[in-house]
Order: C-alpha cells, then sequence, then structure tokens
C-alpha cells in the first residue's frame, strides 16, 4: 500500500527561505507603492511657465427679448450698438428713426471667455454672457455675432448663441418673483476660435517650470525627481519657485518628455502652519501644520440693549400748550463673568480644535481669542486675515 501524503500545510519553521523571502519583498514593495501614492506629481504642483490661457472679452446685443431688455432713453449705448451692427449688415438709418426705437427687446451685453492652451482656429470654447444695462431678465435671448478680444486688442473668437439661464421669474399687479440670477448666463460651446495664440513650448532648448507657490524644499525636490529619472544635470533649480530642464528639440520627443515629466512624483514638504480669518464672514480655517500651546483663557461677554418707548405728553386744559410725542428710552447693560480656562497643549490639528471648542465661543469671538493667543506667544502659526 502507498502511503497517504501529509496535506497540511507546513509550520513556520519548516517553511523554505525562499517563502519568506518573497513575502517580505511584497510587504516593501506594497509599503512603497503606498508612499508613493501620497506623493503629489509634478503636474500638481508646476506649470510650464508661458504655457497658459488668456482671458478674452467682447461687447454683445442679446436680442429676442420679452420685454424684459434695455430702456432706450437711459440705455444709449444699446441704440448705438444696434445702429452699429445693422449698418454692418448694409442698413443705415436716419437719426430720427434711431431716437425712436424701442429697445425693451434687446440687452447691451459683455461677453467672455477664456481661451485655453495651444487652442486652434475651429475649436469651440464655452463663453459668459452678462448684462451691463437696466435689463429685467435676458432669459431666452439670444447673443448675436460678438468678437472676443485679447490684452492685444486683437479678434481671437467670435460669439453668437442661445443663452443658457439658471433662474426664472415672474410679475404681476405690482408683485415680483424671481428665482436665482437672470442677468447673466452661459452659452456652451458658443465661440469659436479664430487665431491661434503662439506658446514658447518648442521655441528653445529647453523649458521652465514655475511652481505654483514658492518654496524651496519644493523646488528641490522636482529637480531631484526629474534629475533621477533622466539624468543628472537635466534640471536646476533656479530659486524657490523656477526650475530649468533642458528638453529634447524634437517636438514628438519633447511632447513624450513632458508627458512622462509631468507624472513623476515629488514628495511635498510640510506646509507652514497657518490660521486664515476671514473678518466679514467669521469663517476661521487652519491647516494641519497649526499647534497650540498650554495657555488660560477668560473671555466674557457685554451685551448692551435699547429700547425706545414712545409716550404722549398731554398738557392741561386751558394751558395753552400742545400735545406732542415724547421717545422714553432704556439702556441695559449685562456682563457675564468671564472663567478662566486653562488649554492644555495640542500639537495636533485634532487637538486643537478640540481644545478650541472646550471655550464655548462663537466664531466672532474666536477671531478676538486667535489673536490674542498669538500674541501671548501660545500659537504656533501665521495668522492671516482676509
Amino acid at each position: 500500500m502507498h502511503a497517504i501524503a501529509n496535506t497540511s500545510l507546513p509550520t513556520p519553521s519548516t517553511r523554505r527561505p525562499g517563502v519568506w523571502f518573497l513575502a517580505v519583498l511584497a510587504f516593501l514593495l506594497a509599503s512603497s507603492l503606498l508612499g508613493t501614492a501620497n506623493a503629489a506629481r509634478i503636474k500638481e504642483v508646476a506649470a510650464v511657465e508661458g504655457v497658459r490661457s488668456n482671458q478674452l472679452t467682447g461687447f454683445g446685443l442679446v436680442v429676442g427679448l420679452d420685454g424684459t431688455g434695455d430702456q432706450t432713453t437711459q440705455m444709449p449705448y444699446t441704440s448705438q450698438g444696434m445702429t452699429n451692427y445693422l449698418q454692418q449688415l448694409g442698413i443705415t438709418l436716419p437719426t430720427a428713426s434711431v431716437s425712436q426705437l424701442q429697445m425693451k427687446n434687446v440687452a447691451a451685453v459683455l461677453v467672455t471667455a477664456e481661451l485655453p492652451a495651444f487652442a486652434r482656429p475651429g475649436q469651440a470654447i464655452d463663453v459668459n454672457v452678462s448684462s451691463m444695462g437696466n435689463s429685467k431678465s435676458i432669459k431666452g435671448g439670444t447673443l448675436i455675432s460678438t468678437p472676443l478680444k485679447g490684452a492685444d486688442g486683437e479678434i481671437y473668437a467670435m460669439a453668437q448663441g442661445n443663452l443658457v439661464v439658471a433662474g426664472a421669474g415672474a410679475a404681476a399687479g405690482g408683485s415680483k418673483v424671481q428665482v436665482n440670477h437672470l442677468s447673466a448666463g452661459r452659452i456652451p460651446n458658443g465661440a469659436q476660435v479664430e487665431r491661434v495664440v503662439p506658446t514658447p513650448l518648442q521655441e528653445s532648448n529647453g523649458i521652465t517650470l514655475g511652481l505654483q507657490a514658492s518654496d524651496f524644499q519644493t523646488a528641490r525636490g522636482v529637480a531631484l525627481a526629474i534629475n533621477k529619472r533622466f539624468g543628472a544635470g537635466i534640471a536646476q533649480a533656479l530659486d524657490g519657485r523656477t526650475i530649468r530642464v533642458s528638453a529634447p528639440t524634437d517636438p514628438n520627443a519633447r511632447v513624450t518628455f513632458m508627458a512622462e515629466l509631468e507624472e513623476l512624483p515629488v514628495e511635498n514638504s510640510v506646509p507652514s502652519a497657518k490660521v486664515v480669518i476671514n473678518a466679514r464672514t467669521g469663517s476661521i480655517v487652519m491647516n494641519q501644520a497649526v499647534s497650540l500651546g498650554a495657555c488660560a483663557i477668560a473671555h466674557g461677554n457685554l451685551s448692551i440693549s435699547i429700547s425706545t418707548t414712545p409716550t404722549v405728553s398731554q398738557p392741561n386744559a386751558l394751558s395753552a400748550g400742545q400735545t406732542v410725542v415724547t421717545q422714553k428710552s432704556d439702556i441695559q447693560i449685562k456682563q457675564e463673568p468671564g472663567m478662566l480656562i486653562q488649554l492644555p497643549a495640542a500639537p495636533q490639528l485634532s487637538d486643537v480644535v478640540r481644545a478650541l471648542n472646550s471655550l464655548g465661543a462663537t466664531p466672532q469671538d474666536l477671531l478676538a481669542i486667535l489673536q490674542a493667543i498669538k500674541a501671548a506667544g501660545a500659537l504656533n502659526a501665521e495668522l492671516e486675515v482676509i
């Protein structure tokens, strides 16, 4: 009889060393992949200088409105714009006829668009249309042919089409109801590119990368990542924002080079601790590098209420006095006691949030508290008020 083979798994002591080596290698590979996934790509922290979008703008007219356009007497540029447009079509109106035009179905608008980099003639781009007069609504209107110019005064696109306005409104008997904004709209693919904007991507032996934020550590990391992938001396960090990179002169090879370069991972440096305060809205935003030292805070609330009550002063009979209405004001001041609260040291953002929430202060009060903590030297962050 043949012996029955043992099908149980071997114990750790009986496993071959190669199996353990493969397991450790797989673990290290997974750890390196996780570390790479946390790193940002070069395309996320830098951009090629000179390769950018351009802003376009133009003056146009929206026609086909249902009596919600501009008023001729108050908006003379609407009638002037219509007169110029008709002259281009070969229609010349007498001066008396121009003054009698009713422009309630026409609105003067400003048209804006963003011309992307590498845009070619015939490419369609989106445009935004905004009323510049006293038009009640441009919903349902059509933008007639409008040239869009750049900063140099040249025409780079032509816009025309039906507006998309995300709103509605109605008025009757002196009452008015309106949902969203009716004085601005959008035309998807409403403009056609007519002129090419030259880009310096193929004009020199190299390219220049500009970081989105000035940081010497990130600039050094980008240069190291490029030199590690393509060879030493390919990239040089000129300052905290600029990296000069040598690139192939052949256009096809340069595009391939840029595609690989933008995907290279680069380790982000730890951002500087910053607390951003919006004094108008009371919003407070802080990043993960903010820490808090041990301190004690006492903050009390002071409220002042003023109430006014009208009283009638009635004179006696036969006194020849007059009855008058006077105001009686009552002022009350209420100050709540401020309890001294000790805040422990908070090395992490979650600890800082927990410590500030323990105060029970409103966002407006936190504005003053954070400034006082910073002045006392217990807040390890930069305060920025916007």
